[in-house]
Order: structure tokens, then sequence, then C-alpha cells
């Protein structure tokens, strides 16, 4: 019951995911912060059982930290995307397993803009727009529609603006809310949340 967006850019990524906490049919919170901001170039979008999601995105992130404490450097996307995937799939193979998707977007100097998308299985996959959840089941499509090699920053904002009117149009379930964040070569910050009264706002002007 929950929605990640992403959309890598020539010179940033974008990531929104939906602000959503539910429990079976009980909405709990509709401003959860699912994006996380692990250094100045690295975000993590989680998505999954809300205990397993809180501990493994915290797990991640405080080994990448780690890391950088250790050897004075740190991991790029990639390499965090892959160091991720591995952990995921350990679990996997264990007793305790987390049911969690992700999209990994960050910026690398030499690299540029990454964007890798993980599911529970383990499986990686470097992309230039991916989705979770039943929203991606909508956007993928606007996404192949209007996603081209040179897009912007506000355009990547506009599709994802496309993509909230989708789910809030056709999605049975409650997605009200949408955060959204950019990564580039500044580093991290949040955008203008997407809402039901921002919609509103953009359609009458």
């Amino acid at each position: 019951m929950e929605t990640l967006m992403g959309i890598r850019g020539p010179d940033f990524v974008m990531l929104a995911a939906d602000c959503t906490h539910a429990h079976s049919i009980m909405v709990l919170k509709d401003d959860e912060d699912k994006i996380l901001k692990v250094s100045d170039n690295l975000m993590l979008a989680t998505m999954g059982e809300a205990g397993d999601r809180v501990q493994f995105t915290e797990y991640i992130s405080k080994n990448i930290l780690l890391y950088r404490m250790r050897n004075g450097y740190e991991l790029g996307p990639k390499a965090a995307a892959h160091f991720t995937r591995r952990n995921l799939a350990d679990y996997l193979r264990s007793r305790t397993p987390y049911h969690v998707n992700l999209l990994v977007g960050g910026y690398d100097e030499v690299d540029g803009p990454q964007l890798h998308y993980i599911d529970y299985l383990a499986n990686s996959l470097p992309v230039k727009h991916g989705a979770h959840g039943y929203g991606g089941m909508f956007v993928n499509s606007i996404f192949d529609r209007y996603h081209h090699d040179k897009i912007t920053q506000k355009e990547a904002y506009e599709i994802f603006r496309k993509g909230v009117t989708e789910i809030h149009k056709r999605l049975i379930l409650n997605l009200p809310n949408f955060k959204v964040a950019v990564i580039d070569k500044d580093g991290v910050k949040y955008l203008d949340d997407i809402t039901p009264d921002s919609l509103k706002q953009a359609s009458a002007a």
C-alpha cells in the first residue's frame, strides 16, 4: 500500500515517496518520511513492512557511515547499492528476512547521478526511472512517455505531479501526500511536498 518513485536526469536524481503509514485498514500517519539522507551524496527511499523498513534502512545507513569513519572516504552510490543488495540477499537466506523495496539514489563526481532499483528479493538494477508499489503500476507508463535524456529538475518534478495525480485518480488506496527530494553536485535538498491541495492550486493556475 505504498509507492516510491525515482527519476535520474543528466545531473541529478529525484526521489518521491508517499507519506502514509498504515496498519491493516487503519491509517496511522500521513506525514511519514520514507526518504533518508545517508550522506551528502546518497539517499535511500524505502517501503515495506514498517518495522522491516525502519530497521533495515537504519542498519544500512549506519554501516555506510561506519565505513566512512573507518576508511576515511564514503561509498559511492554504486558501491552503496551493491552493499545494500548484498545485505538484503544475505538476510533473505536467513530466518529473519527483510521485506523491503528500495530506490538508491546518489551523485558521484566521476560517474555522475545514479539510480538503483532494488526489490525485496535482492534484485538490483541501475535505471533511468523506476517505481515500487501499487502506484508504480500507473506511473511507469507516465515515466516512459515523458522521460528523456536531457530532462531538467523542473520537468522531473512535473512528471511526479502527473504520476501522483494519476494515483489519486486511479488507485483505491489513500495515498494523499508525497515527499520529494533531489540530489545533485550541490548535495541533497527537499522540494515542496506534492499534496491534493498543491495539485488543486496548480490546476487552478
